[in-house]
């Protein structure tokens, strides 16, 4: 009897068929989970990924508030069609200072994760206070009612919670999360500061009118980030950056 004749002991037996089973299936469990016991991160990190700005954080938590991850995905797969509509796929990376993270394949809408940069705040405005102006067969609802709404948020309180849960926020940036916030969302602000702390953070008026700071201001200035902070150009799949 040849060796791979010798399955037919397993497929005759069945209690050494569920030993063999466990065994493999006890090998397998083992090499998956014991990484886990030592190793600090499973993320690879990519280079040029930050926390959210507290504007963009504020924004974000809009974002889920108001149920945009119900239609719209954060997670470009790895398939041609994907790629080649929405943009490179999404990275582990992108997402580890999300809680939660907007991962799925839900898309009435289409797939948010890199719509950043790709219009402009004027149309973004437009897209939320009346969506099939933009887009003729959205069933998008308004959201126009966030323009009228001014942004109430406790900056560095937001900040800190987050940090609790590993997202790396410093002392500086809690200490001037409320002047980050304001900074970021005022065209006429001093913004060294802020790009510091949040390099490639999107600046000025977003929502069309400099007078208030509004939840629509917030929700564009999360919108406009995604996707941008990781150059694509000096990154290369195999072994990260070139």
């Amino acid at each position: 009897m040849s060796l791979l004749d010798k399955h037919a002991i397993f497929e005759k037996n069945t209690s050494l068929l569920f030993l063999g089973s466990l065994l493999v299936v006890s090998i397998g469990g083992i090499v998956e989970i014991a990484p886990l016991f030592y190793l600090e991160n499973t993320i690879e990190k990519v280079e040029g990924m930050r926390p959210y700005s507290p504007l963009e954080l504020a924004g974000r938590d809009i974002y889920v508030r108001e149920g945009c991850y119900v239609c719209h995905s954060q997670m470009i797969r790895p398939f041609r069609d994907e790629v080649e509509r929405y943009g490179h796929y999404s990275l582990a990376a992108e997402s580890m200072f999300d809680h939660p993270f907007q991962w799925g394949s839900k898309r009435t809408g289409p797939d948010l994760a890199r719509v950043g940069d790709r219009y402009s705040n004027e149309w973004h405005v437009q897209h939320l206070t009346e969506p099939r102006d933009v887009v003729p067969e959205s069933v998008m609802p308004s959201y126009s009612f966030l323009k009228q709404t001014p942004l109430k948020v406790d900056a560095a309180g937001h900040l800190k919670a987050n940090r609790t849960v590993g997202v790396p926020y410093t002392d500086a940036m809690i200490e001037n999360a409320q002047a980050d916030l304001l900074a970021q969302a005022n065209p006429d602000a001093d913004t060294t500061d802020l790009l510091a702390r949040y390099p490639k953070a999107k600046t000025g008026d977003f929502d069309g009118d400099p007078t208030q700071l509004t939840e629509m201001d917030a929700l564009i200035a999360y919108l406009q980030m995604l996707g941008t902070l990781v150059d694509f150009s000096t990154y290369d799949d195999a072994t990260g950056y070139r």
